[in-house]
């Protein structure tokens, strides 16, 4: 048995689990848990010069490719939101 991980480095780390980007997507939690939490930035604003995540998607996804359960979905403004509300949502998922 191959003991290698399929993806090596070193991850942000929140609340013992690692956040993951990749351009506007940003991917949240253990892949040993139930669930993880799938965020995709669909638009920007700039406030004050900076440019900020405006809408943002989530999704609580399953990490068994077998489980047909549909993802618990929605559209959010601004990132503080949509992470909020995917943390509830992906605690709870995973509790069950």
């Amino acid at each position: 048995m191959n003991d290698k991980p399929i993806v090596s480095g070193k991850y942000l780390m929140y609340r013992g689990k690692p956040l993951v980007r990749e351009k506007n997507v940003i991917c949240y939690g253990s892949m040993s848990d139930k669930y993880v939490l799938f965020m995709a930035v669909m638009s920007m604003k700039t406030v004050r010069g900076v440019s900020i995540p405006d809408k943002v998607m989530i999704q609580i996804m399953p990490t068994d490719p077998t489980d047909k359960t549909p993802p618990k979905s929605a559209v959010k403004q601004g990132f503080f939101e949509a992470f909020d509300l995917g943390m509830v949502w992906l605690e709870m998922a995973n509790r069950e």
